[in-house]
């Protein structure tokens, strides 16, 4: 059965997982973000939606690191991270996936997800093999079994479906218990089963962990966020839950061609 936003919020405690505030990012004379003003509760999940060029790249961008806003400010369970680099943020729990897949092509997917927990961990730049009873390890394998992957532990990664690479990315930003993750189009390129696969992943995530998807299937989007934030020329256009915002007639006619499906 699925854990309520409510229940979630309640267990985690009522301070906010991600805060920002008047955020906004030019790039010489243009807004690709205008006056962002966003909170999300701990364990909350949440879509960002809008068309190409509404600025949903570069609010995570701004979220991560990767770009610093022009003004604004941005906290990460209650401590300004503004002005932190990408590392400093991923210390404290935030990881993202990427449109473009970074995976090792040449080693296997467990091997990937090793890597990637090794990389969050104290002992990173340790040269020791791991052992059987390596905890690094464990963990591993409980990732991979989380997206669905364990009948393809030793599959090298290039010779993956397209759609196991995404689950693998997943599994990647899972490392190291994040406490919350930020899905750039994750289902982009999938088929349909592919896409039921990665709703069920995503639905039973650790309910403590929150998360920001962007995507431009609605179906998926819909299904397995709690809130939703439309956005339209790097502003905040809508917000409310998901049935809310499929029914309403200005983002049907703005992203939706007049209704939807």
């Amino acid at each position: 059965m699925a854990v309520s936003v409510a229940q979630r919020l309640s267990a985690t405690g009522t301070g906010n997982a991600l805060e920002l505030r008047g955020v906004s990012r030019l790039f010489g004379a243009l807004a690709a973000l205008t006056d962002i003003t966003m909170t999300v509760r701990p364990g909350e999940r949440r879509a960002v939606l809008g068309s190409n060029g509404a600025g949903k790249t570069t609010l995570f961008n701004c979220i991560t690191g990767d770009f610093l806003p022009s003004s604004g400010t941005i906290r990460l369970f209650g401590e300004d991270v503004t002005h932190f680099p990408v590392h400093e943020r991923i210390r404290r729990g935030l990881r993202r996936t990427y449109q473009i897949s970074l995976l090792f092509g040449g080693l296997s997917v467990l091997d990937n997800i090793y890597l990637a927990c090794r990389g969050v961990s104290r002992g990173r730049f340790s040269l020791i093999r791991p052992r059987r009873n390596d905890a690094l390890m464990h963990s591993a394998e409980n990732l991979m079994e989380a997206v669905h992957l364990t009948e393809a532990r030793d599959t090298k990664v290039g010779e993956l479906s397209y759609g196991q690479q995404r689950q693998l990315e997943i599994a990647l930003a899972l490392a190291g218990a994040p406490r919350f993750i930020l899905f750039d189009e994750p289902a982009a390129g999938l088929s349909p089963t592919e896409r039921r696969e990665l709703i069920e992943i995503l639905v039973n995530l650790p309910s403590h962990m929150g998360y920001i998807i962007i995507e431009h299937d609605m179906d998926v989007a819909l299904r397995v966020a709690e809130s939703v934030t439309m956005m339209h020329n790097g502003a905040i256009f809508k917000e409310g839950r998901p049935e809310e915002i499929e029914e309403d007639p200005e983002v049907q006619e703005l992203y939706l061609g007049g209704g939807h499906g």
